[in-house]
């Protein structure tokens, strides 16, 4: 136990107790304090941890012996004192010992939670660096995170995506702010199917066209909790809408970096 006052203020609280006890006691005799030295070694337990704790018992079961000695003596004790002085005893040291490790399990959660949400803010801080749309949904298709890609590419302002938007919302954000190159009668039904992807888990990727030119590649991963991972893959040097729609699977088989898909495209094409 680290000295200081934070450390002996349990003891210190303690042997005051007792010593004001002893004090009156001359003059009027009191009740026991075992229930109020009890509850200091909680509270010491409580604050500063097993080692004040256990110091502030140790303190208590002594000062409560030295005072049933200065009122009865050594011959004049009774079983019943040597009784309470045992249920003190036990008391005190239970109670130390369980205040003290929920004190440390507290600090120990405490602490993975500090941990958590550092590890959390690293994180959201270097998908917010990288060019692909993240979105991630909770069970109920709420959006907990959005970066800073899909912020941009849908323009999307900080309080609406902090708020945590359903899905759909942000879905008709996009078409009230004509982020989407598709026809108005087809925007509907666009986004009904992209909801539907989103509900069942379904990670066939698809291309989508923003009216600004660029082309995302959108995903869709289903998390073990129940909720979505969404990408947003920027792919407009890849798929673009002069290409020949008949060599678009070659210009997806680029993206591959092992090179699988080419080596497939190439065959066939062959």
């Amino acid at each position: 136990m680290r000295l200081g006052w934070r450390a002996i203020s349990g003891p210190a609280l303690t042997a005051a107790t007792l010593l004001l006890t002893m004090f009156f006691d001359r003059f009027v005799p009191a009740s026991s304090p075992a229930p109020l030295l009890v509850c200091i070694v909680a509270l010491a337990g409580a604050l500063l941890g097993p080692a004040s704790a256990v110091a502030s018992a140790a303190i208590a079961v002594i000062g409560a012996a030295l005072l049933l000695l200065s009122r009865h003596g050594v011959a004049g004790l009774t079983t019943a004192d040597m009784i309470q002085l045992g249920l003190l005893a036990a008391t005190a040291a239970g109670t130390a010992g369980i205040t003290g490790l929920m004190r440390q399990r507290l600090l120990g959660t405490f602490a993975a939670e500090r941990r958590s949400h550092a590890i959390a803010a690293r994180l959201s801080a270097a998908l917010d660096q990288v060019d692909i749309g993240i979105v991630l949904l909770d069970a109920e298709t709420c959006a907990e995170f959005i970066n800073r890609a899909f912020r941009d590419y849908f323009a999307v302002p900080d309080d609406i995506a902090d708020g945590k938007p359903p899905f759909v919302a942000l879905m008709y954000h996009g078409r009230d702010t004509g982020a989407f190159e598709l026809p108005e009668d087809e925007l509907g039904t666009f986004i009904a199917q992209r909801m539907e992807m989103v509900r069942i888990g379904d990670a066939t990727p698809i291309n989508i066209a923003l009216r600004n030119g660029e082309v995302l590649r959108f995903v869709c991963a289903a998390l073990p909790d129940g909720g979505r991972m969404l990408s947003y893959t920027p792919v407009t040097d890849l798929v673009r809408h002069t290409d020949a729609p008949s060599r678009a699977d070659y210009y997806r088989s680029l993206r591959d970096p092992a090179g699988r898909k080419l080596i497939r495209y190439l065959r066939v094409a062959e």
